[in-house]
């Protein structure tokens, strides 16, 4: 689910009607999670942010502080808990105990877990359905490692002999959900406290080190082998010792590379950091935070922008990695105090909306003295590919398809681009037409003074957006508003698409992009044939396409050139549509909204 980086599409704060929804769903889904431990989890006054990323997946998290549970779906039916909530309160789930550190190798390299690396107890092996969700363990460590669902149900895996597929695993951890809040985690120190790692180049010698309750606990490594022999041959994962008083047990653990006790140290420095921090300071973080937000990431055409919305989106994810960002520890105590304290200066202008009782951000003076002063900090480089990792991903994407539409500047609008010192003779991606045509509205000063989400249009901004699409006898409009200025103004530019297959050469079009037609029709005989046009757009080669599908479908192929028309047609013997668009979508990477199909078959 997180074995690779996933960008957030949106971050939003949940009001307090989503959070008590969030709270009866978790609770729902949840059975063992009682009210003490989720307000340990989710604590009434703290604020709860959802951010939506492009997989589908909503991540709803402490605000300035760790993913507490994911949704897959999105629909709220299958939610789970991050290793984060599981380690403030491990025992809202049951959980598989690991056989040993090898087999959580191979949980943590993203495997599901697999029946014979789970250590059954004396009492017999554990009760469960299929779709349960469970956390998995190592010996003698209470903090999990990993939480899935489970795949069948126990009776099923007993007839099965207990192989195959016990747990799916949705997170795990060190994937991409716990490295993107790994600065922000502060243990709970009565949970955490006795968590002890060992030193991995221990674990990696090979060493046994015998469990003191063998009676009870999972077998050493060389009791494993003798009777399984497989890949599940665990090697040494735990130390059971004395507490300081007799009482009382303290957990020593490992979890195979887990450096917890680095990162342990290190966020407690963050935490201690964060806690010293006089309002002055945190006055001036919020200043330094909304700074880099208007230099980066809030742009002319978000405006007008809800102060939660800016606060979300803009302010928090241009926090230092590791603090947290809280409003309530600064002197203004209130988003909207602050806001317009900053409004108090001239370099913003906001407003309050007295319907939803919030502050609007209506507009930024980028001439002021605190603007222009300011450097914002740049993004770090990604970390190139090894040399390794870039020949393996190399003859996978010798087949990726890479489309993008741009538009170029027309007789209409050509006057927009002059005037802000572009090329007229460029291609634009549509985000980049509708930032040039901001430039132009900002140097001009034609927003509205009343209203900031308007815009009056001079003669030159008319003409490129109405000239020629207003009937005659119409009057041209005199302002139009900011969220319709891009899609206009794109819609009056000449469109074309560039295509580009692995590491070829891109090629450019003009026009928008033709789809694929696919169509399945009867001939002689109550016989069906499939016909395929247009995939020359997408740089597919009608000959090889032919052979291809010859061989994919174990049927006869030709190809001819159509009549009239440029371009070719591939004929296939037989109804294939329906395999023949999803080997399209799959194998040479055609986006679904480019694919037509049509079934004269059917009645």
């Amino acid at each position: 689910m997180f074995k690779k980086a996933v960008e957030a599409k949106s971050h939003q704060r949940l009001s307090g009607a989503d959070r008590k929804k969030l709270r009866r769903t978790v609770r729902n889904r949840l059975p063992l999670l009682t009210d003490e431990l989720l307000d340990a989890i989710l604590p009434p006054k703290v604020e709860i942010t959802l951010s939506k990323f492009q997989n589908r997946v909503h991540v709803y998290s402490i605000e300035g502080g760790c993913p507490m549970f994911f949704d897959i779906d999105g629909r709220g039916t299958e939610i789970f808990p991050t290793v984060f909530a599981l380690w403030e309160a491990p025992e809202m789930l049951p959980s598989f105990m690991l056989k040993g550190g090898e087999v959580s190798r191979y949980v943590l390299g993203g495997a599901d877990l697999m029946f014979p690396g789970i250590w059954i107890p004396s009492q017999g092996f554990p009760s469960f359905s299929a779709g349960e969700i469970w956390a998995v363990q190592v010996p003698g460590n209470p903090a999990p490692i990993a939480v899935g669902c489970t795949t069948m149900s126990s009776e099923e895996a007993l007839k099965a002999g207990l192989r195959g597929k016990a747990l799916r695993i949705t997170h795990y951890y060190r994937d991409f959900l716990w490295e993107s809040a790994e600065g922000h985690y502060v243990p709970n120190a009565g949970f955490m406290e006795n968590v002890v790692m060992e030193d991995p180049s221990y674990l990696a010698s090979g060493s046994v080190e015998e469990i003191s309750d063998s009676s009870a606990g999972p077998q050493t490594s060389t009791e494993i082998e003798d009777e399984s022999g497989d890949v599940n041959n665990i090697g040494p994962s735990t130390s059971v010792t004395d507490a300081k008083n007799d009482t009382e047990e303290h957990l020593v653990g490992s979890m195979n590379e887990m450096n917890l006790t680095d990162d342990v140290s290190a966020n407690e420095a963050n935490a201690d950091k964060q806690n010293i921090l006089s309002p002055e300071e945190v006055d001036a973080l919020l200043d330094q935070c909304l700074l880099q937000a208007l230099h980066t990431t809030l742009k002319e055409k978000d405006l007008p922008i809800p102060g939660s919305t800016l606060w979300a989106n803009h302010v928090l994810p241009c926090r230092p990695s590791g603090l947290t960002l809280d409003i309530k520890k600064s002197s203004h105590k209130k988003l909207s105090k602050w806001l317009q304290s900053k409004a108090s200066t001239g370099m913003i202008s906001v407003k309050e909306d007295k319907h939803k009782k919030e502050i609007i951000l209506i507009s930024v003076n980028r001439s002021h003295p605190d603007y222009k002063s300011f450097k914002p900090e740049k993004k770090k480089a990604e970390i190139s590919e090894s040399p390794g990792e870039r020949s393996t991903a190399q003859p996978q994407s010798e087949k990726m398809l890479e489309i993008i539409e741009v538009y170029k500047p027309s007789i209409h609008n050509s006057a927009i681009f002059a005037s802000v010192g572009e090329d007229k003779g460029n291609l634009y991606t549509a985000s980049e037409a509708t930032d040039v045509v901001f430039r132009y509205i900002e140097k001009e000063n034609l927003v509205k003074p009343t209203n900031k989400t308007m815009v009056v249009l001079d003669a030159i901004l008319c003409d490129s957006l109405f000239k020629g699409a207003i009937k005659k006898g119409s009057a041209y409009p005199s302002e139009i508003h900011k969220k319709d200025v891009g899609s206009t103004f794109v819609g009056r530019m000449q469109p074309h698409h560039v295509v580009m297959r692995g590491g070829g050469e891109p090629v450019v079009r003009k026009g928008a992009i033709k789809p694929v037609q696919i169509m399945t029709e009867r001939r002689q005989g109550n016989k069906k044939v499939t016909k395929v046009t247009g995939m020359e757009t997408f740089l597919i080669e009608p000959d090889l396409f032919g052979s291809e599908l010859q061989k994919k479908f174990a049927c006869s192929t030709s190809v001819g050139e159509l009549p009239g028309k440029k371009g070719y047609e591939v004929l296939i013997q037989g109804g294939v549509f329906d395999n023949l668009a999803r080997y399209m979508v799959e194998h040479y990477g055609v986006p679904k909204r480019f694919i037509e199909v049509l079934d004269k078959t059917r009645k």
